[in-house]
């Protein structure tokens, strides 16, 4: 028989994190397949317990964006754990699927038998520590940044068993922790639902890119890539959706580049991916990602895809076949090496058909989800 899976989050369920459209992907396969599947995150709380002190944060992000990281980190980690409590006081057999070291230890501190199982499965890019500085809310040499290193050493090595999205993380993670050697792991990539055959329409714009506006996503270069190609005689339009602390610096740069009327900066769109059927290719450059989600998704809408050879990025796609691996430091390069994809139309067509066939042969829902159930169920 099959057990219950409990997903433990400290995000709400709603969101348009890569870790929220996971969440979102597996609760809803599981739903469909008729599975006992709930989500428990701090927000399962009384409200009148959880939003004062979530709502703290916010001062102290204006004051101090360190203590403003350990508030979050304490606060969600303390409900979190009280709520899972709840849920697993009967001592029933399931599987606790973590989405976080923080999920992980609450886990572990709330089930009352071994028979309730604690699955992670690791999201993050080398550490949280290492996403916390990217964001500029902590910094590399500071006590915190050490200490979360340090917390994700001592409690990885305790949960049942350990679920890599992508060979790279896997490696990294061995090889920063060698105690997760003992640890039963399966490298489960992430996945979405497939949005169906592309419909063909008329391409309006030639690439675009998907991220929050951060450094880690590193847009700019997305910019000088743009800029490099005009330099070579090609005016490439580019789409950037998202939001972040790095807009106005990205509005300004492509001002003093002289890109402005290329460049389309939509902001936060909903269903962002819905956009990619209205251009040629997707972008990214990201200086480090596990496995980016928006390639997935440029794949299952058959779009070829750029990106640079840098984390999990070259396990989405094969280099020359759905789309081409690009420098990171040479925007010229990058520049004729996607300049040589886009004026082949033949390469193009064979590229997107590709990308398609990628997609359903290793993204899908229904054929990655039943391999991460499968793995799950027996974990014992």
């Amino acid at each position: 028989m099959s057990r219950l899976v409990l997903i433990a989050s400290l995000m709400r369920f709603q969101g348009e994190t890569g870790v929220q459209t996971h969440v979102r992907a597996v609760h809803d396969w599981l739903v469909q397949q008729g599975r006992s599947v709930q989500l428990v995150t701090p927000f399962n709380c009384s409200v009148w317990q959880v939003y004062p002190l979530f709502g703290l944060r916010r001062l102290l992000d204006r004051i101090n964006k360190t203590a403003s990281v350990w508030w979050y980190r304490y606060w969600h980690s303390v409900f979190l754990q009280h709520a899972l409590a709840k849920q697993l006081s009967d001592g029933r057999p399931c599987s606790i699927y973590a989405q976080s070291p923080l999920s992980a230890r609450a886990a572990l501190r709330a089930r009352r038998t071994r028979a309730q199982k604690v699955v992670m499965v690791v999201h993050f890019n080398l550490s949280q520590a290492d996403e916390w500085v990217d964001k500029g809310a902590i910094s590399r040499e500071g006590s915190l940044y050490h200490s979360i290193q340090a917390f994700e050493e001592k409690i990885l090595p305790d949960v049942d068993a350990l679920v890599f999205v992508s060979k790279f993380m896997q490696r990294e993670l061995l090889r920063r922790i060698p105690s997760l050697q003992r640890v039963v792991s399966r490298v489960i990539p992430n996945f979405i639902d497939d949005p169906g055959e592309p419909v063909t329409r008329a391409e309006l714009y030639d690439l675009i890119t998907i991220g929050t506006l951060e450094y880690r996503k590193n847009q700019r270069y997305a910019l000088e890539i743009i800029h490099a190609a005009g330099r070579l005689g090609h005016a490439l339009s580019l789409t950037v959706v998202g939001e972040g602390p790095d807009r106005s610096l990205l509005e300004k740069l492509a001002r003093e580049l002289n890109i402005e009327k290329q460049i389309r900066f939509m902001g936060f769109v909903s269903h962002a991916a819905e956009l990619m059927a209205q251009h040629r290719a997707c972008l990214h450059v990201a200086h480090m990602e596990n496995l980016p989600l928006t390639l997935i998704e440029a794949l299952s809408r058959g779009l070829p895809v750029f990106s640079p050879d840098a984390g999990g990025m070259p396990e989405v796609f094969d280099d020359g076949v759905e789309g081409r691996l690009i420098p990171l430091e040479d925007a010229q390069a990058a520049a004729r090496v996607i300049l040589e994809c886009l004026d082949d139309e033949a390469l193009m067509r064979r590229a997107k058909g590709a990308a398609r066939s990628r997609f359903l042969n290793y993204f899908e829902a229904n054929r990655v989800a039943t391999k991460l159930v499968g793995f799950l169920d027996g974990v014992t």
